[in-house]
C-alpha cells in the first residue's frame, strides 16, 4: 500500500504536537517538508531554524523529508541536514552539478532524492538512477498548495515505474517513487494503483474536518482497490 507523507506546510503549527499525535499510528511515516525560497519558486516558507524546532520537539524517531525547492540546494544542503533532515529531495533543475550535490548528500549521512517539474523530461533520471533512494514527480507546479492534480503526471509515473522496475529486475536496488501535488481521495487511488510508493498530502488532511477522519477516508479509497 501506498505510503501517506502528511505534507507539514499545510498543517497548524501553533497545534502540531497535538496533530502528530494522531499519526503516530501511521507505518513508515514520513512527515514532508517543503522548503520554498521566493525564488526557484514563488513562495516563502521554511528553513533549518524552524526544522531544528520540529527536531526538539518531535524527538528522534520522527522522519523529516526535506522537499528543497530552492535556487541553492548546492550550497544549502548541509544546513538542513544539520538542522535534523533524515532525508534531502533536490530539484534536477536548480542544480548544476547533480552527481556531485547527491554525493554529497550522502557523505553528510542523508538518504537522498531528485525532484521533477511536471514539464521536466524524465531522461535525465536515467544517469543518477543508481545513486538516488528517491524519485518525486510533482503532479503540479511547485510552489503553492491546494492545486488540482494534474493528469499528464499519470503517464510521467508509468513511465518512471517501469524503468525503476526493469533496473531492481536486472540487479540494481530499489528506488522510491513518491508523488505530491493535488493528492485527495480521487487521486490517491489512482496512483496506489500505477505503483506510486509515498504520496505526499497536504490540504486533503489538513483542512476543517478532523485529521483522523481525513486520514481514514484516504486508507479507505486505497483498501478499495486491494480488495
Amino acid at each position: 500500500m501506498t505510503i501517506i507523507s502528511p505534507s507539514l506546510l499545510a498543517c497548524d503549527f501553533l497545534n502540531i504536537e497535538n496533530e502528530l499525535k494522531v499519526l503516530e499510528k501511521e507505518e513508515n511515516l514520513w512527515l514532508h517538508l517543503d522548503i520554498m525560497d521566493g525564488h526557484f519558486v514563488p513562495n516563502l516558507t521554511i528553513g533549518p531554524p524552524v526544522i531544528r524546532s520540529l527536531r526538539r520537539a518531535l524527538g528522534p524517531d520522527a522522519h523529516f523529508d526535506a522537499h528543497l525547492m530552492i535556487s541553492n540546494a548546492e550550497e544549502m544542503h548541509s544546513e538542513y541536514i544539520d538542522a535534523g533532515a533524515n532525508h534531502i529531495t533536490v530539484h534536477v533543475e536548480a542544480v548544476t552539478n547533480l552527481q556531485q550535490c547527491l554525493r554529497e548528500i550522502k557523505e553528510a549521512g542523508a538518504s537522498v532524492g531528485i525532484s521533477l517539474k511536471p514539464d521536466t523530461p524524465l531522461d535525465i533520471v536515467k544517469p543518477v538512477l543508481d545513486e538516488v533512494d528517491l524519485i518525486l514527480v510533482m503532479s503540479v507546479n511547485p510552489g503553492f498548495g491546494g492545486q488540482s492534480f494534474m493528469e499528464s503526471a499519470i503517464e510521467r509515473v508509468q513511465r518512471l515505474r517501469k524503468m525503476i522496475d526493469e533496473r531492481v529486475e536486472a540487479g540494481a536496488r530499489p528506488v522510491t517513487l513518491q508523488i505530491d501535488g493535488g493528492i485527495n481521495v480521487s487521486t490517491i487511488a489512482v496512483v496506489s494503483e500505477i505503483g506510486v510508493d509515498c504520496a505526499v498530502v497536504g490540504s486533503a488532511l489538513y483542512n476543517d474536518r478532523l485529521l483522523s477522519d481525513n486520514l481514514a477516508e484516504l486508507h479507505a479509497a486505497m483498501g478499495r482497490l486491494e480488495a
